[in-house]
């Protein structure tokens, strides 16, 4: 399965201690062009302990009740957790559950670029 930048999707995400994982949205943040040639994508967790999106800057809030909210598929306020990234084989996507706009994309570039340094 090809996945898109901006994809929802669920995956077998892995604890950072190596010791199991948890089926869990991510959002893929990989570029489509690299979705497309490779067999890997890079996504970012999402969890629904929002509670410090607010105050994070590497995480952006994703509230169920605005339009971005119905299009992510998600069911409860969650946090894209751009200090959180992992890379995964596409044929290990279970699947595409919902999709975030441009516009909610690139408060998740600003994101992301506060999470490696680039700001």
């Amino acid at each position: 399965m090809t996945v898109h930048r901006g994809d929802i999707v669920l995956l077998n995400f892995p604890f950072s201690s190596g010791t199991g994982a948890k089926v869990r949205p991510a959002l893929v943040v990989q570029s489509d062009v690299n979705n497309r040639r490779l067999r890997n994508t890079i996504v970012a967790m999402v969890t629904s302990r929002a509670d410090r999106a607010k105050a994070e800057a590497t995480q952006l809030l994703i509230t169920l009740a605005t339009p971005t909210g119905h299009s992510s598929g998600l069911l409860h306020d969650s946090a894209v957790k751009c200090e959180n990234l992992f890379t995964v084989e596409q044929t290990l996507i279970r699947r595409v559950i919902g999709r975030l706009p441009a516009e909610t994309m690139a408060q998740v570039d600003r994101c992301l670029e506060v999470s490696v340094g680039l700001r």
